[in-house]
């Protein structure tokens, strides 16, 4: 009798030892996400329909947009964008190169940059915006 009895608190000794070593070992296989930051995903394109120069005023495509289509605009001519406005991020659908002014003039003693009109999407300017200038192709 006293055999039976040491069989099974080896065998539920065992068969509890197991046990607790699977849940272990399967924990450890399940992904930890508590205090891990999430990778950022790319930024969201700005939406702008085709022949539109979209701007807008904070970067990653945020705050007040502007659109502009090149059935308003003076082929190049400087575009000045309303006085106490700026932007930080653009898209370009025009078809054709925009240079954009970090002066309200078009005034080349600041920082500029020509786009090409194949579409671009500009995430953040370098500077503020603050009047461009579509070109003739």
């Amino acid at each position: 009798m006293r055999t039976c009895r040491i069989t099974r608190r080896i065998t539920r000794t065992s068969t509890t030892t197991t046990l607790a070593a699977t849940v272990l070992a399967l924990t450890a296989l399940i992904p930890s996400t508590a205090g891990t930051a999430h990778a950022a995903g790319p930024p969201t394109l700005g939406a702008c329909a085709t022949g539109q120069l979209c701007l807008w005023a904070k970067p990653e495509f945020k705050g007040a947009r502007q659109t502009h289509e090149l059935s308003n605009l003076d082929i190049n001519s400087c575009t000045a964008l309303p006085a106490g406005t700026s932007a930080q991020s653009l898209t370009n659908r025009t078809g054709r190169p925009v240079t954009t002014y970090q002066s309200a003039e078009c005034a080349e003693t600041g920082e500029f940059q020509t786009y090409p009109g194949d579409g671009v999407w500009l995430p953040q300017s370098p500077y503020q915006v603050r009047a461009f200038k579509v070109w003739e192709r």
